[in-house]
Parts: structure tokens; C-alpha cells; sequence
């Protein structure tokens, strides 16, 4: 089973959710594989510390330009749409930063004169935590490909057992690559007029995806309820109400998980992961 927590908007409590969810199944007896895909920030393992033992270079493959072959055509150039590749005075030059690793451009020459390099995108760390497999991907400092180390982290996956995936926030394509080929998607939201308005776009996005989901609403209380009215009104099942609790935040600051700081909010958890367990046919093997 492929659980998804994502979110319209950043700071909502992605990393709450995703890291004490799959501490809690993995207490429970299950095989749990938590991957950090919010790779331009990520940041669960800061709460569950894990011991990572592997760690490899992810890259993408660009033009590399043989000048001994190349004539000059400039039919590379012609076929880029985003310009990382320019003929000027019969000599191709290669963007490799602008370059989107589509391939076209080795398909077109007429002399073959270009190859496939590599490019470093970013690092994918494996290792374990809590008692579960973790894997996370850090992007490379102002790369904008986020889109193949996402990928990468997620074919980490062994198919077997239960899979967290803490997504990137918001609705563009990196979310979207983090929710392909999931089983369920959480939405983690807060009752604010921000947080209303954000979750209206995640939904709309997951529906056009066709994916089944639920709201998580993170410090219930501390705002209004048009969060609830909305979900009322949209037949959106409220999965979690993670209360406004200041023990809670305090843990966060310092990086412990709610369910350790907080006691009672184990069994809250715990019913969410059953919850889930349930809606996705009655469980994982």
C-alpha cells in the first residue's frame, strides 16, 4: 500500500503526519518504508534520525557534443524548447542547466555527433529508522530537475508492505510525480482562510487524478471551521483532527515526534493508520 501526505501549501504538517504515521505502523507489526520526496527540503529526518548506510549520486542525462563529428547543422538547437543548446558559427553549444533530458537533440543530428552525458541533479540516502526502512533525496543547491529525483527515491520502493511518501507541497509537477501510482492521498491542512484555500486546490488536483483521499486538519481549534464546512460540503472524509496542542509544538521544535512527546497522541495516529488500512481494502501484507 502507497500512502501519499500532501498538502496545497508549505507548513501545514506534512512531516507530522508522514513520520508519526509510519512510527506508529511500524509499532503496530508492519513493514514500513518511509521516503522523504520533498526533496528540495527534507526534513523527516530530523524527527526519526535514521542510520543511513547508503548514499548515491543521481544524475540526468544531457547532450555531450563529439566536435570532431558535429558539422554544424544546428537541427539540435532548432528541436530545443528550452534552449540549452545553440549553433553559432558551426559550433554547438551545450546548457547543460537548461536542459530537460528529453532526448530529442541526439535523435536529430544527422552525424550522430551527440551522446548522452550526465549531469549531478542531487544524492539519495538510504538507511533505517524506527524500526523502518527510510529513504530521502536532497537536491542539488539551485538545480530546478526535481521532478527525476523524486522518481528516484520513489522506485526505492521494494513493493511490499506499507510505503509513507511525504510529498512536496503545493499542486505543480512535483506533487504530481510524488502522487503517481499511489493507493490513497492525505491531505494535510489547517483550519485558516490560507489553509482553506490551498486545500481547495489540492483537491481539485487529486480529483482530475482520480486518486481516493482524505483531510488531515492539523492544529484543530486554533482557527475556524470553514475547513469542516468545506469538507462536509464536498463529501470529503476528515481522517484526523490533530489537536492545537503547544506540547506538541514544542516537541516539533526540537525535533521529537508528537507521538513520543505526547502520549494520547499515539492512539489518534493509530486509528488514522487503521482508518487508512480500511479504506484501502483492510490493510497491508
Amino acid at each position: 500500500m502507497r500512502i501519499v501526505i500532501a498538502s496545497g501549501k508549505g507548513g501545514t504538517g506534512k512531516t507530522t503526519v508522514a513520520t508519526n504515521l509510519a512510527a506508529v505502523a511500524a509499532r503496530d507489526g508492519e513493514q514500513v518504508h518511509l521516503l522523504d520526496c520533498d526533496v528540495e527540503e527534507p526534513n523527516c529526518h530530523l524527527f526519526v534520525g535514521p542510520d543511513i548506510t547508503r548514499r548515491e549520486t543521481v544524475t540526468v542525462p544531457v547532450p555531450l557534443v563529439d566536435e570532431n563529428i558535429c558539422k554544424g547543422h544546428g537541427k539540435c538547437a532548432e528541436i530545443c524548447e528550452f534552449n540549452a543548446l545553440a549553433c553559432i558559427d558551426g559550433r554547438v553549444l551545450v546548457f547543460s542547466e537548461l536542459c530537460h533530458s528529453c532526448g530529442g537533440c541526439w535523435l536529430v543530428c544527422p552525424e550522430k555527433a551527440i551522446g548522452q552525458g550526465a549531469r549531478e541533479i542531487g544524492v539519495l540516502e538510504e538507511g533505517t529508522a524506527e524500526g523502518f526502512q527510510f529513504t530521502q533525496g536532497r537536491l542539488r543547491i539551485g538545480e530546478a530537475m526535481v521532478v527525476p529525483l523524486i522518481n528516484k527515491v520513489k522506485s526505492t520502493q521494494n513493493g511490499s508492505g506499507l510505503a509513507i511518501i511525504d510529498s512536496p507541497p503545493g499542486t505543480s509537477c512535483p506533487v504530481i510525480a510524488a502522487i503517481r501510482d499511489s493507493d490513497f492521498v492525505m491531505l494535510v491542512t489547517e483550519p485558516t482562510p490560507f489553509g482553506l484555500h490551498d486545500l481547495t486546490l489540492a483537491v481539485e488536483t487529486v480529483r482530475k487524478l482520480d486518486y481516493p483521499f482524505g483531510v488531515v486538519i492539523n492544529r484543530a481549534g486554533a482557527g475556524d471551521d470553514r475547513v469542516n464546512r468545506y469538507c462536509r460540503e464536498e463529501d470529503i472524509p476528515v481522517l484526523l483532527e490533530i489537536p492545537d496542542d503547544r506540547r506538541v509544538a514544542e516537541a516539533y521544535s526540537e525535533g521529537i515526534m508528537a507521538i513520543t512527546a505526547v502520549p494520547e497522541m499515539y492512539e489518534l495516529f493509530h486509528r488514522l493508520y487503521l482508518d487508512v488500512c480500511a479504506r484501502c481494502g483492510g490493510g497491508v501484507t
